[in-house]
């Protein structure tokens, strides 16, 4: 193996270095496997990898994993590198015990990028359960109010559970014709009802403006009821919020 000289010292220049080292079969996975796939809240400097167990290896001075099981459901290429799905880096992170606030974020991105899906990592995590299987009854939690695409489309689910509201389904197409008129944050498909939360005010320009009355009145004209809804009311004013959905 030869590192051209002068190259700068890069994570991904880490991550190549590190395949060549361990050799066929290797893969980017845990902290490092989070940041190629794009996860909020990933640290940005994790070099780590993963093989099989038993296998023979020279990953001098490399964080490894060793596992009994890397499927090919298991393995993807992201940025051109070898490594852990979206869903097993889930249950890889889950398992190295990060906190709460990090899980959350990595599952809601994982969401958000298409990567994965809250129902396709419980079917994984229920072949995981057992012994030495560290992080289901964390992941179990955390499942419960997914689907969302951000942390305050969390909350908002969260709050409408323990308000004993039902669920909503999230992230829902809106379409006519075969032109999509609107993605909506939250649907009460049964109530006609949209939810969306938002982070700021409201979009300042006019274009901006004009752009969200068209979506409203297109959503009105499809029979909706629409409810805004910023991160200060979600955050401060929950039961307001609850008592204006129910």
């Amino acid at each position: 193996m030869f590192v051209l000289a002068g190259a700068p010292e890069t994570v991904e220049r880490a991550l190549a270095i590190g395949l060549l080292q361990l050799g066929r079969g290797a893969v980017v996975s845990h902290e490092a496997a989070a940041r190629l796939h794009g996860f909020d809240r990933c640290l940005p400097d994790a070099v780590e990898f993963t093989v099989l167990r038993g296998r023979r290896h020279a990953g001098a001075g490399l964080v490894v994993h060793s596992t009994r099981s890397l499927p090919p459901i298991d393995r993807v290429r992201a940025k051109g590198f070898p490594c852990t799905s979206a869903t097993r880096t889930i249950l890889d992170l889950a398992r190295s015990r990060v906190t709460d606030v990090r899980l959350e974020a990595a599952i809601d991105s994982a969401v958000r990028l298409g990567l994965s899906s809250p129902i396709v990592i419980a079917d994984r995590l229920g072949d995981r359960r057992g012994p030495g299987h560290w992080g289901t009854p964390q992941l179990d939690g955390l499942l419960v109010d997914a689907g969302g695409h951000s942390p305050l489309e969390r909350r908002f689910l969260t709050l409408m559970r323990r308000h004993g509201l039902p669920r909503p389904s999230t992230q829902v197409v809106h379409r006519r014709g075969t032109r999509t008129s609107a993605r909506v944050d939250f649907l009460f498909s049964d109530h006609g009802l949209v939810v969306e939360v938002s982070g700021r005010l409201g979009h300042v320009s006019d274009a901006e403006r004009a752009k969200d009355a068209q979506r409203r009145n297109e959503l009105q004209a499809a029979g909706r009821r629409v409810y805004e809804f910023t991160r200060a009311q979600v955050v401060h004013s929950p039961s307001a919020v609850a008592a204006a959905v129910a």
